[in-house]
Parts: C-alpha cells; structure tokens; sequence
C-alpha cells in the first residue's frame, strides 16, 4: 500500500468517527433491508472472474451485521438470489448457490445471528433447502439480530404465495369465499407473508448506483426509506453504512398527515 493510500484509509476513518458521533441513537431503523448489488462489476473493474465477486460480496456480509449490532438494529434482511437470478448462465448460477450456502452455515455457526429464510424453498436445491432448515433450527434460540436471507426471493411470488396460503387457510377452516372476501384486510394478508410477525423495513440499502426496487419487499417497503448508494456491494465501507443512517435519521416521516 502506498502513501497516497494511506492518506486516504486514515482520512475516511476518520470522516467516520466524525459522522459516528453526530448521528441520532433515538433515530435508528429497526429494520434495514440491503439490495446487494455490484458483485459482477466489482469483479470486473478488478479484472476478476464472477466467482471471486460473489465471495467478495459474501465476505462483506459479516462486517456489515457487525456494523448493524453496534446499533439497535432487529432485523436486517439480506437478498442474496432473486428469483429471476436462475436464468443466469449455469456456469455463474451453480458456484453462486455454493457461495449462497456457505453464507448461511457460516451465519448460523456464527452464534450471534437468528437465520430466518423468506422465499420460495421449492425453487432450491435440495441441499440447500436441508442447510436453511438447520440454520433456522440452529439459531431458534438465539438472541441476537434477526437475518432473514433471501434466497429465491421475489416480491410478487411473495405476495401470490401470501395469497395462496390465506386460500389453503380458509378452505382447511370451512370458511366460505364469501366470508374470506368479507374479512381480507391489510393485517391477514401480513400474517401470511414471509416476514409474518416482523416489523416492515424502515430503511432499505440499494448499493451499486442502480435506483430502483426490483421486486424488493414490495408489500413491507410501502412506508420505507431508500437509500441509494454508489459503492459497489464488495466494496462498501463503514463510513457508507453510517451515512445512510445518518441519511435516514434526518429524514421526516408524516404516515397519513
């Protein structure tokens, strides 16, 4: 590492200390929800393969919760494969599930984290599904920040298959079409999401520069603060991560004013 370098690790650090210490502890999300992205042009610009910027991507995972747990973080959901990630080429799709599946256990072994999976589990491998039953049975009892991993996620088949389940419901129950259209309102549709019983995301991380939502969350972003940033997801720093928690506590939220 150079001078200039240096030069410029010490000044963001300490650029970070100076935005750590102004920022509102009164004012900090619950919820955060990152849109991971960057991988492939982070490999890229390094001149790297696509595999090397998954695992760089995945490698940035245990720093950011760490980042998370030093607030009054709950839940931080984290998208890790959507599901129009299976119509990318075999060769970048199965190494990517491997890395997807070695997050997770390390997640789990990790001790401080609670795994939740929200998605579609049929879409999976079936050993990748086995991993998310035990991580989730593993980490029960853990009282710490609630990960949910997104993996085969996507916000419209979350919503078809909230649809669905409230359907099967109904029907296990004798509950007419009649009545279920009588009683359907925001709140039962909630208790049949893959987040059931969460609080929705106050703040939700898009990284890479792209500005737009994707099919994140759509249900449980209707009221959240988006904060776009321009860092590439392997390459994002503490500093990124406290202003956009600056970003949000500053922001003035009139729900229905």
């Amino acid at each position: 590492m150079n001078l200039r370098d240096k030069l410029r690790g010490l000044l963001v650090r300490l650029y970070a200390r100076r935005v750590e210490g102004h920022l509102d502890t009164a004012q900090v999300p619950k919820h955060i929800g990152v849109i991971m992205d960057g991988n492939r042009r982070w490999a890229k610009a390094a001149g790297s393969s696509t595999v090397h910027g998954h695992r760089a991507g995945a490698d940035k995972i245990e720093e950011f919760l760490g980042w998370c747990s030093e607030t009054d973080v709950e839940v931080v959901t984290l998208w890790l494969l959507s599901t129009d990630n299976f119509d990318r080429p075999k060769e970048e799709l199965v190494p990517l599930l491997g890395i997807i599946e070695d997050v997770v256990r390390a997640l789990a072994a990790d001790g401080r984290w609670r795994v939740h999976h929200v998605g579609t589990r049929d879409l999976l491998p079936s050993g990748m599904q086995t991993t998310l039953k035990e991580a989730e049975q593993a980490t029960a009892d853990v009282d710490g920040i609630v990960v949910n991993v997104a993996i085969g996620y996507g916000g419209r088949q979350e919503i078809a298959d909230a649809v669905r389940s409230m359907l099967l419901d109904a029907h296990e129950q004798g509950t007419s079409m009649d009545e279920l259209a009588e009683a359907v309102d925001i709140d039962m549709i909630g208790r049949h999401l893959y987040t059931r019983a969460q609080p929705d995301p106050d703040l939700v991380i898009r990284t890479s520069g792209e500005q737009r939502l994707s099919g994140f969350m759509l249900w449980q972003t209707a009221h959240s603060e988006y904060y776009f940033c321009d860092v590439f997801w392997p390459a994002f720093r503490k500093v990124d991560f406290l202003r956009a928690m600056r970003d949000y506590a500053a922001r003035h939220r009139r729900y229905g004013g």
